[in-house]
């Protein structure tokens, strides 16, 4: 079975990308390659994981007038050509969301060939709300989502396929905890806030985060973990070298998030859909800051749904501030059995075999 999967844009597009290739090839013995822009993270991360890459040229649609605006379907129609040399013998192909998946969908729909999609978010993405009717099938990663797309589309809830590592978090608690604890420098004996916006960090987050350590000082039971983001990191870790009185270690970006998750007795994040998925995975209550530019506010609608589920509390990024962060963290390690429900309820919320039941989708499309 050869299956050609068009993801890119963001590493939060990539891994569950990767992590179903890694299941079609270990259950299935698939023959995979990937398509994505060349200046993309895929690009370098799909090589990195030993998968073939073929860089497919797209734009993004922007919702405005603007000469992008234009541009966009001309890059489109030209990549269609690149494209459809790369799905022509394809048993089937997928697309993971976002503008990249365009060009190698258009080309699929063209050749024939059966095109699954896969929608990360409670708010489908405009690429995939157009390609949603000629699709063999639309997987969702959150039930919701289904609402919003035509009752002719065929949807599966598969969930958000996660990272090997990240899925080893509940099943290796114990040994990564500890392995985690000694990284971080961390007491053993103390709760830990693990606090990040993204692979490229949160500044609005981090500043009310440095402004709920303050106010956290008297908590001697607390230690935090912030990944500030690279941009912001060395001026984050110089406010808070001037508050002494709590544990925190900061750093610019983590590869081993899997240590972070491990560490954590509560989250404080932006809601993407990857971050989303690897937090319920790993069974850890969380205080969800969506993001207020996404796309369709599908951040919003993400946050939400785990809030519905009693998996996470919610605060909105105006409403954000040190004192609500604080107060909030204090509420939430102060009531010890209110934190274990809502660790049950992101645990019972989780998906851990999405990348099996996505691939079940895909190898169906392909018969």
């Amino acid at each position: 079975m050869k299956v050609v999967i068009a993801a890119g844009g963001t590493a939060g597009h990539v891994f569950p990308a990767l992590a179903l290739a890694r299941r079609l090839v270990e259950d299935r013995g698939a023959d995979v390659v990937f398509a994505g822009t060349p200046a993309g993270q895929e690009s370098r991360l799909v090589p990195a994981a030993g998968f073939r890459f073929e860089a497919v040229e797209s734009a993004p649609f922007v919702r405005k007038v603007s000469a992008r605006n234009l541009r966009a379907p001309v890059v489109v129609l030209r990549s269609v050509g690149r494209a459809s040399a790369l799905v022509a013998d394809a048993d089937v192909v997928v697309g993971m969301g976002g503008y990249v998946c365009v060009p190698v969908a258009v080309a699929a729909l063209r050749a024939r060939r059966p095109l699954v999609l896969h929608e990360q978010n409670a708010v489908p993405g405009l690429a995939n709300r157009l390609l949603s009717r000629p699709a063999r099938t639309v997987a969702l990663s959150f039930g919701e989502a289904a609402r919003l797309l035509s009752r002719r589309v065929r949807t599966v809830l598969t969930g958000n396929p996660v990272r090997a590592p990240i899925l080893s978090v509940r099943s290796d608690h114990d040994a990564l905890r500890e392995q985690a604890l000694a990284t971080f420098g961390f007491d053993p004996g103390r709760r830990t806030l693990l606090v990040f916006g993204g692979s490229q960090g949160a500044l609005h987050v981090n500043r009310a985060v440095v402004d709920a350590v303050a106010l956290m000082a008297d908590r001697a039971d607390l230690q935090v973990l912030l990944l500030t983001g690279p941009v912001h990191h060395d001026a984050v870790a110089a406010s808070l070298r001037e508050i002494s009185d709590v544990d925190v270690r900061t750093l610019p970006f983590l590869e081993r998030m899997e240590l972070a998750y491990a560490a954590a007795d509560l989250v404080v994040s932006r809601a993407g859909a990857t971050t989303v998925a690897e937090l319920t995975v790993c069974g850890l209550p969380s205080i969800l800051v969506p993001y207020p530019y996404a796309t369709g506010r599908h951040q919003e609608a993400n946050a939400k749904a785990l809030q519905r589920a009693g998996a996470a509390t919610v605060v909105m990024d105006e409403a954000l501030s040190g004192a609500m962060v604080s107060r909030r963290v204090c509420e939430l390690l102060d009531a010890p059995e209110r934190l274990g429900a809502m660790r049950e309820r992101a645990a019972a919320w989780s998906h851990p075999d999405a990348d099996r039941r996505l691939a079940d989708v895909v190898a169906e499309a392909a018969r």
